[in-house]
């Protein structure tokens, strides 16, 4: 698969009902509390500018500019998805503080040192290219801004079932060793300061999607509900073997601060 591909398929996938149904508003483990949680490690505070990368529908965008008061840019690669964003900003009386635009983590659309602080959730593991993002990331960061992070992580093989297209979209495919993740943010001149295992919000989130399946399944079978397009069988099966490497240990979710190296001139 090339990367043109994986991009335009995750893009169709995130913009879907489908996507929201399964998933909830937010699309990432933990939910607005380990937003939130990223935001107080990044000390977020009103003034603040910060980029929130891969932003989907806006979720996490407009609940940092609400709790912490600071400025908030987004952007996502779905134009559907940021046309819903700014409308959600504007309907929440927040488009002052908040504002979306089409892009691509790895071309980001910004001068250099434009942003204080950024956040990228459950999305760094889809990104084809992950160390052109942090670089990206890291450029647009002043020195000494930070970033958090938040993906899954791998430990060991995970197995050719999740291999494919359908892992890639459910952010398993290309997940990493947290080791792997600290090596490409360091390389982009980004310092990890902390991480934290929160295992248990990957399996609240992989259980919803078991039970939402199961429900859309029933409503497809009554004629209540139209998915021509979804495998159910394919996506039962991945969602029970992504569980069972949960279990096992082989699959995590962890979240990470990272600050962007000062000049060592800046520091006499």
């Amino acid at each position: 698969m090339t990367d043109a591909v994986i991009k335009g398929c995750c893009v169709q996938a995130y913009e879907s009902e489908v996507a929201r149904w399964l998933m909830g508003e937010s699309f990432h483990p933990g939910g607005m509390a380990l937003t939130g949680r990223l935001g107080e490690r990044l000390g977020l505070r009103p003034g603040l500018h910060v980029l929130d990368v891969a932003s989907g529908r806006g979720a996490s965008a407009l609940f940092l500019a609400e709790r912490f008061g600071c400025r908030v840019s987004g952007i996502d690669l779905g134009p559907a998805n940021v046309e819903v964003a700014q409308a959600e900003a504007h309907a929440a009386g927040l488009g002052g503080l908040v504002t979306f635009q089409a892009a691509d983590a790895e071309r980001l659309p910004f001068e250099d040192s434009a942003f204080d602080a950024a956040i990228c959730e459950c999305a760094f593991c889809l990104f084809p290219d992950k160390a052109v993002a942090a670089r990206e990331i890291a450029r647009v960061l002043r020195p000494g801004g930070r970033l958090g992070l938040s993906d899954l992580v791998r430990e060991g093989a995970l197995g050719a079932s999740f291999d494919g297209l359908a892992a890639w979209i459910a952010c398993v495919a290309d997940a990493q060793p947290l080791t792997t993740y600290l090596a490409i943010l360091a390389d982009a001149g980004l310092h990890v300061d902390w991480t934290e295992r929160d295992d248990d919000a990957l399996t609240e989130i992989t259980d919803q999607v078991r039970r939402r399946l199961f429900a859309a399944e029933v409503l497809v079978s009554l004629g209540k509900l139209s998915w021509p397009s979804l495998d159910f069988r394919a996506a039962n099966d991945l969602v029970r073997q992504a569980r069972v490497a949960i279990s096992e240990g082989k699959l995590g979710y962890t979240l990470i601060s990272a600050v962007k190296s000062v000049p060592s001139s800046w520091a006499a």
